[in-house]
C-alpha cells in the first residue's frame, strides 16, 4: 500500500489501472513501497493522463522563492514549456555537440535473430563519459547567463551527471563543484576530479548531498544544474531523440524507442521530440522493479516517494521522479515496463555478446525491457530502438552480474536436491539427472558430507527449454531424490550459492581419513561422469565444490575418504584420470600442510 506523509489522503492500493483518487488539501508525497506495484514481464504499466495536479508536482527551480513563479503555471522563466513546439525548437536549438558526440543506431543482429524482431541499440555509452548525462549537463550550462557561468555550478552527483557537469565546466572554463556522499567509491571521486571537477564529499546519502549543494548555491551565487529536472537539461537529453529519428532508416517502421528510466529526463527528452514529429511510435519507459518511481507515479497521477530502492541499477535509483519530467511523461510517453536484476543482468550479457562492451546494469534496461516487451506481445517482424544509456560499471560488480545473467537469460537453473547420504549416492543422483538427457549439462554442484541420512546439494544446470527443467525436477523427484527449482529467487543467487556446503556435520567434528583435493577439471560433456565412474563407490564423496569458470578447464574442491590401506588403489585411480584418452585434462593437488589447516577452520 501508498501512504502519505501527513494528513488523510486517501490510501490507493497499487495496480495497473488504480482508481481516481479525490485531490487532497496537504503537503508532502505519498510514500509508495516498490514490491507493492507489480507487473507481469513486458506489460506496461496504466497511465493516468489527468492526474491529480498536486502543487508540489509543479515544476520550480531548485531553492526558487520568486513570487511569479509560486503560481499554478510554475517557473515563470520558462513558461515556453507549455507551448505546443516549446520543446521541439528547444531540443533542435540546444547546444551538447560542444562535448557530446552522434552515438551510431547499431543494429543487434544475434539478439535481433533471437527475438524475431530488428532490434536498435542507441549507443549512447560511447560517449566521452561513457554516458547520456552530459548533452543535458552542457546544455543547461550553456544556457546560462555568461555572468552566471562565471560565479560557477555546483550540483550533486555520485556518477554520470557529475562526471558531465564536470567535463562541461572544463569545456567552458568555469568553476564546477560536485558534492558527493560520502561514501561514494573512490573510483568515481577520482574520475570526477580528473576530469576537473571540485569534489566536496558531504552526507550519507545522495539526498543529504543534493540538500547541501542547493545551500550553497543559494549561499554563494552559485547556479545549480540539476541532474534531470529542468527545461535544458530535458532538451540536451532530447537530442538523442532527433539522433534516432534522423539515423533509423525508416522511421514509419520503428514500432517502440525503450528508455532507462531514472529521474524521467533523458524519457522526457526523448518522447517531446519524437511525438511532435511521429505520435504513433510507443516511447516506452524500463525500470528496475524495485526502483519503479516514475510507474507508480504515472498509474496513480501523482509524483510519489518510494520508501526504498534497489541500488542494483544505482544510475536509475531514485526515489521521486521530477515535477517537469512527470508532467510530460504523464502527457506523452505510453508506458512502464518493469524488469528484476536477473532481466538486466541477462541484457547486459546480450550486448557483450554482440559489442564487446559492458554496460551498467541502468544502461542495459532498455535492452531488457525491449525484450520482455517483444515477447507478451509476440511481436514479430517488428523494429524497436533501445537506448543504451550508460557503461560506467563498477569492475566488483561483474561477478554478480555474470551470475544473474545466466538465470535471467534462462540459461541456467539452479536448484537444491536432498540425496542419501550414503557412498555412491553422489554418482547415483547424477547418473539420474543426467542419464536421459545428453544435452545437460552441470554448471555448479555445492555439497558437505552431514551425518545425517540426508544430504543437501546446491546445484546448477545449463537449460535449454522450461520444459526440459520440468523434465529434469520430475525425473529426480520420481527417484526420491526431492528437488526445487530456486532459480527465481535472487538472494540464492546474491548469499546462498556462496554459503551452501559449509562445515561438515559429523559426530566427531572431522572426517576420518578425509583427503582435501584441488582437482583441475576439464570442461567436456560427460567429464563428470567419468571421474564419478573412477571414484565412487569405491571412495566416499564427501565435498564437493564447482563453478563452471568458462574456461577449457575449471577448478573443483574435493573431499573423498581414503583409509590408509587404500592410499596405492586411491593413487593409481588418479593416475588413470591424469593419463590420455578419456580422462585426459585432469590434474590433482592435495592440500596439505599450512593450507589444508586453513582450510579445516572452515570446512570440519
Amino acid at each position: 500500500m501508498c501512504r502519505t506523509i501527513a494528513g488523510d489522503r486517501p490510501q490507493v492500493a497499487s495496480a495497473p489501472a488504480p482508481a481516481p483518487v479525490d485531490k487532497p488539501s496537504l503537503s508532502g508525497p505519498t510514500v509508495c513501497v516498490p514490491e507493492d506495484y507489480v507487473l507481469a514481464p513486458g506489460e506496461l504499466s496504466h497511465v493516468d493522463r489527468v492526474g491529480l495536479d498536486h502543487p508540489d508536482d509543479v515544476f520550480r527551480c531548485f531553492g526558487c522563492t520568486q513570487p511569479a513563479c509560486q503560481g499554478p503555471s510554475g517557473c515563470d522563466a520558462n513558461q515556453w514549456r507549455f507551448q505546443a513546439d516549446g520543446y521541439l525548437r528547444a531540443i533542435l536549438t540546444a547546444r551538447v555537440y560542444d562535448v557530446a558526440v552522434q552515438t551510431p543506431l547499431e543494429e543487434a543482429r544475434k539478439l535481433s535473430e533471437a527475438v524475431g524482431n530488428t532490434v536498435l541499440l542507441k549507443r549512447e555509452d560511447l560517449q566521452p563519459v561513457f554516458s547520456f548525462k552530459l548533452r543535458g549537463a552542457y546544455n543547461k550550462m550553456a544556457k546560462l547567463p555568461a555572468e552566471a557561468r562565471a560565479r560557477g555550478v555546483i550540483t550533486s552527483s555520485a556518477g554520470n551527471h557529475a562526471q558531465g557537469v564536470a567535463l562541461a565546466a572544463s569545456r567552458m572554463g568555469c568553476t564546477a563543484i560536485i558534492c558527493m556522499p560520502v561514501n561514494t567509491p573512490e573510483i568515481k571521486v577520482a574520475n570526477v576530479r580528473k576530469l576537473g571537477g571540485q569534489v566536496v564529499l558531504v552526507g550519507e546519502s545522495y539526498q543529504e548531498a543534493q540538500a547541501a549543494a542547493v545551500a550553497r548555491a543559494a549561499a554563494e551565487g552559485l547556479t545549480f544544474i540539476p541532474p534531470y529536472d529542468d527545461p535544458y537539461t530535458i532538451a540536451g537529453q532530447g537530442t538523442i531523440g532527433d539522433e534516432i529519428m534522423r539515423q533509423v532508416s525508416d522511421p514509419d517502421k520503428l514500432e517502440a524507442i525503450f528508455v532507462p528510466v531514472g529521474g524521467g529526463g533523458l524519457i522526457a527528452g526523448i518522447a517531446a521530440f519524437t511525438k511532435a514529429l511521429k505520435p504513433d511510435i510507443q516511447i516506452i519507459g524500463v525500470e528496475p522493479t524495485g526502483a519503479n518511481a516514475m510507474a507508480l507515479s504515472l498509474a496513480r497521477g501523482e509524483r510519489v516517494a518510494l520508501s526504498r530502492v534497489d541500488a542494483f541499477a544505482d544510475g536509475v535509483a531514485v526515489k521521486q521522479v521530477g515535477q517537469e519530467t512527470f508532467r510530460l511523461c504523464r502527457a506523452l510517453v505510453d508506458g512502464i515496463v518493469l524488469v528484476d536484476n536477473s532481466a538486466t543482468s541477462a541484457a547486459i550479457k546480450d550486448v557483450f555478446n554482440e559489442t564487446r562492451s559492458i554496460l551498467e546494469p541502468a544502461g542495459a534496461l532498455a535492452v531488457a525491457g525491449a525484450k520482455a516487451w517483444l515477447k507478451r506481445h509476440g511481436k514479430k517482424g517488428s523494429t524497436v530502438v533501445a537506448v543504451t544509456s550508460g557503461a560506467n560499471m563498477n569492475f566488483e560488480r561483474l561477478r554478480l552480474v555474470a551470475e544473474l545473467a545466466n538465470v535471467g537469460g534462462r540459461t541456467e537453473a539452479t536448484l537444491t536436491t536432498t540425496i542419501p547420504e550414503r557412498p555412491g549416492a553422489f554418482k547415483e543422483f547424477i547418473s539420474t539427472a543426467l542419464s536421459s538427457d545428453a544435452d545437460l549439462s552441470v554448471t555448479e554442484f555445492k555439497y558437505r558430507y552431514s551425518a545425517g541420512s540426508v544430504a543437501q546439494v546446491l546445484w546448477g544446470v545449463g537449460i535449454r527449454s522450461p520444459e526440459q527443467l520440468a523434465a529434469l525436477v520430475e525425473r529426480l523427484n520420481a527417484r526420491g531424490m526431492t528437488t526445487h527449482d530456486i532459480s527465481g529467487l535472487e538472494v540464492a543467487q546474491v548469499h546462498l550459492r556462496h554459503l551452501a556446503g559449509g562445515r561438515a556435520r559429523s559426530y566427531t567434528g572431522r572426517i576420518e581419513d578425509e583427503k582435501i583435493i584441488q582437482v583441475t577439471f576439464p570442461e567436456q560433456p560427460g567429464a563428470l561422469r567419468r571421474f564419478l565412474d573412477v571414484i565412487s563407490p569405491a571412495w566416499n564423496v564427501t565435498l564437493f565444490h564447482y563453478r563452471n569458470s568458462g574456461n577449457r578447464e575449471s577448478s573443483v574442491l574435493l573431499g573423498v575418504q581414503v583409509p590408509h590401506r587404500d592410499e596405492g588403489r586411491f593413487s593409481e585411480a588418479l593416475s588413470s584420470l591424469r593419463g590420455s584418452g578419456t580422462g585426459e585434462g585432469f590434474a590433482f593437488k592435495e592440500l596439505q600442510g599450512a593450507v589444508r589447516e586453513v582450510f579445516d577452520q572452515f570446512i570440519q
